[in-house]
């Protein structure tokens, strides 16, 4: 099959086309002929290296995070899929590999494909829309009435995350550009914040929850604009010693990530507030609940723009680039 690798750790030159073995599903697995692969900022960090300390992949590494395709093969003991099925998935985290022709899925970590999305809408929302469901659901467990910032409303995860929130019965904010404030209105924002002419934090408070997709300053922010008792969900920030726990690390590198995540969690709670990171899970129950508000009209993706698959090595560029204007950028690999 062709695919796109990386034989060590770089920057975007390190990105390659080749040939490899199909891949063997073993028993629980799918094998899924993809049809559509999207562009995620966990592919750029996994490239650089950036979780090599706690996501040791075997090098060379087919990159790419979530897909949409079509069952070709099933394992013996797999029970809900069979050939023929459109399938989306986001892989879980030490079998990724999307940005190829084929993969072998474990069968939890699968969903039948929203019959009304096209392959390149469906490819779209695995990784986005999980990560808005395990910050929103999972976690902050936001319930109707309560007030929730979700920062770059029309990014990949924001553009999903408002029309979760909103599904929820959330009041909710956005930071945004003024050319995409239509549009994240439409998706659920009640109140749209300018980035590059208004601070955040001097218009909005009393918060109950913060999903941060951005970190650093925005994330130091966030914390102020929470009521007390509120909580920031953040999948840029530093990572806690609670991921830590859920990975399995050693207690060395448990240490590690509870000191990268010190300032931070002492600045929340000096306000009374939590800090938590978020390193989104595969997931193929919550897929389905989404899928299910798919096909209710309460979510629906956004694709910036589809590449072929021989243009992998642009879609990345223009990605990371951040050239997208809105939503999610995709490779069409059939």
């Amino acid at each position: 099959m062709k695919a796109y690798l990386i034989e060590k750790y770089g920057d975007r030159s390190a990105v390659r086309a080749a040939e490899l073995p199909d891949p063997e599903p073993g028993a629980d697995d799918v094998l899924v002929r993809i049809h559509a692969a999207s562009v995620n900022p966990l592919d750029f960090k996994i490239r650089d290296g950036d979780f090599k300390p706690i996501l040791p992949y075997r090098l060379p590494l087919v990159l790419g995070n979530d897909l949409a395709g079509v069952v070709v093969r099933v394992g013996p003991a797999v029970t809900r899929f069979a050939v023929g099925d459109e399938v989306y998935a986001r892989p879980g985290k030490d079998r990724i590999g999307t940005f190829a022709e084929l993969i072998a899925v474990h069968q939890d970590d699968l969903a039948l494909k929203p019959a009304a999305l096209t392959m390149a809408e469906a490819a779209s929302l695995p990784l986005v829309a999980l990560t808005a469901w395990q910050a929103l659901v999972e976690r902050a467990r936001v319930r109707p009435g309560q007030k929730v910032l979700i920062h770059a409303g029309s990014g990949g995860v924001g553009t999903v995350a408002l029309q979760l929130a909103r599904h929820l019965g959330a009041h909710v904010a956005t930071t945004a550009s003024a050319a995409n404030a239509g549009l994240v209105k439409e998706l659920g924002a009640d109140v749209v914040i300018d980035y590059r002419t208004e601070d955040f934090e001097e218009v909005l408070d009393g918060y109950d929850v913060v999903l941060d997709t951005l970190g650093g300053e925005t994330l130091e922010k966030s914390l102020r604009v929470l009521k007390p008792g509120g909580k920031v969900i953040s999948v840029a920030g530093p990572p806690d010693a609670e991921f830590a726990r859920e990975l399995g690390v050693n207690p060395v590198l448990r240490q590690v990530m509870r000191a990268l995540s010190f300032r931070t969690r002492r600045r929340a709670g000096r306000r009374g507030v939590t800090y938590a990171f978020l390193f989104m899970k595969a997931d193929g129950e919550q897929l389905r609940e989404i899928t299910r508000l798919v096909e209710a009209g309460e979510i629906r993706p956004v694709v910036d723009r589809v590449f072929p698959f021989e243009q992998t090595r642009e879609a990345l560029e223009y990605a990371e680039e951040g050239r997208a204007k809105a939503g999610k950028v995709v490779i069409a690999t059939a």
